[in-house]
This record gives structure tokens, sequence and C-alpha cells, in this order.
């Protein structure tokens, strides 16, 4: 899928909203808990399908040296507006990375997978480039916010993956390594603003894929566990795929 201006301009409107920046910032506390434990001053990171530099900028801000990459032209120049020398843009293929394997140490596809014609090529792509870990999010199938979301015409368009359509995925690129997994936005999309009664539903990270927005770190050098520890017993379990 190649974006263009108008679907930059409603990526902007959505992200200005009560519930896409409520959305965004509970995303943006997912994807930093998960990854606590990487190191990141003077750590590369390569964001594929980085949009107009949302996620960039995040990434930048919690410490990565980043360079982002899109298919689109429109969203590259839009990502390099934002980050100007924070980052290093191009456009390029999430099927075929321009880079060398091991060019970075971590890899993130941030509701690409969901986009993309081959999510398999595009994972095991990222997993070839990265050297420490790769990072994923995606859009779950199985959430209340599904039900109303395909609605609207940026998400409508999205695969759509169920947890553990996901697994399998990451089985067959990945291989065994250990996984964290978490999610958030339990609730529909009427519930992600402040001042909604159980607003604070969507602040809760869990373990269990139950939530909207669901993502994973795979530690790609470390060493996978031969049996999984349960949910209960850490507020981030490991899985071994």
């Amino acid at each position: 899928m190649l974006w263009d201006r108008h679907d930059l301009g409603r990526y902007e409107r959505w992200i200005s909203s009560h519930s896409g920046s409520y959305a965004l910032e509970r995303e943006f506390q997912l994807l930093e808990r998960l990854m606590a434990t990487w190191p990141k001053r003077g750590r590369t990171l390569l964001e594929v399908g980085c949009g107009p530099g949302v996620f960039l900028e995040f990434f930048h801000r919690v410490g990565f040296d980043v360079t982002g990459l899109d298919k689109s032209l429109v969203m590259v120049a839009a990502a390099g507006y934002r980050m100007g020398a924070r980052a290093q843009c191009r456009v390029g293929d999430a099927h075929a990375l321009p880079y060398e394997t091991d060019s970075f140490d971590y890899v993130a596809l941030l509701t690409v997978l969901d986009f993309v014609e081959d999510p398999l090529l595009a994972l095991q792509e990222a997993t070839r480039v990265a050297k420490h870990g790769v990072l994923v999010g995606y859009l779950n199938r199985l959430s209340l916010h599904a039900l109303f979301a395909k609605k609207n015409p940026l998400s409508g368009q999205a695969q759509w993956f169920s947890p553990w359509a996901m697994r399998a995925l990451a089985r067959r690129a990945l291989g065994r390594v250990s996984i964290h997994e978490g999610c958030v936005l339990l609730g529909p999309e009427c519930t992600w603003r402040k001042g909604f009664p159980l607003w604070r539903l969507g602040r809760i990270i869990l373990p269990v894929q139950v939530g909207a927005y669901c993502a994973f770190v795979a530690d790609l050098t470390a060493e996978p566990l031969v049996t999984p520890i349960p949910a209960f017993a850490r507020p981030q379990p490991t899985k071994s795929f």
C-alpha cells in the first residue's frame, strides 16, 4: 500500500484528535515498557514504514540514533521535515530493505505488517538487518475496537492480525527467540479520551493480547527459554516461539 498526501492529511488529523492523541500516548507507553531492557544511547534503530515520523521522533526522544524508511515519497518527505537533522529518512521497500545484514542494532515495524503484501518477507527482512532485536506493533483483530474500526478509512485497509496469527508469523520469521508481549487500549474508540468514566482502562498494559494495539519485542541475541514463564509470574512474561 502506497500512502499519498490525502492519507497523510487524514493521519495527521487523526493523531491531533482527542481519541487519536490519547491512543498515541498509550502506544508510546507500551513501546517504552517493552523496550525497557534495550540499551539506547549510541544504539541505532531503523523504523520500517516510518510514515510522517511520529514514532521516529519518539524513538529519538528515548535515546536511539534513528533512521526512517518508507515506500511513500510523501511520507519520507513529511518525516524528513519533522525530524530534520535528527534522522536519516529514505524511500525503500519493506520486502527488500536496502541495507546490509546486521546494519542496525534494532528494527521497528509499527502497524506495517498490517498493510504490506507479504508480512512474512517483511519480518524476515527486518530480522536480517537487525543485530539485536526487532519491535513489532499491530492491530488486534479480536479487540473490541476492531468491531467498529474497519469502517475507518485508514484502519479499514489494514489486514488485522489475531494474536495467534502474529505469533505463528513470528515463529516462521524469527525462529525460537525470546519474546515479550503487551497490549493497550482495551475498550472501543469511544473510551479513548480523558474524562470518560473508565478512561484509565486504556492506560493499563496487559501481557495478554486483548487490546486494540498489540506489540512484541524479539531479542535476537538472547538465549531462548525451554519452558515459558506463566503470564502471572511477571508483568511482561517471556515466551519461546
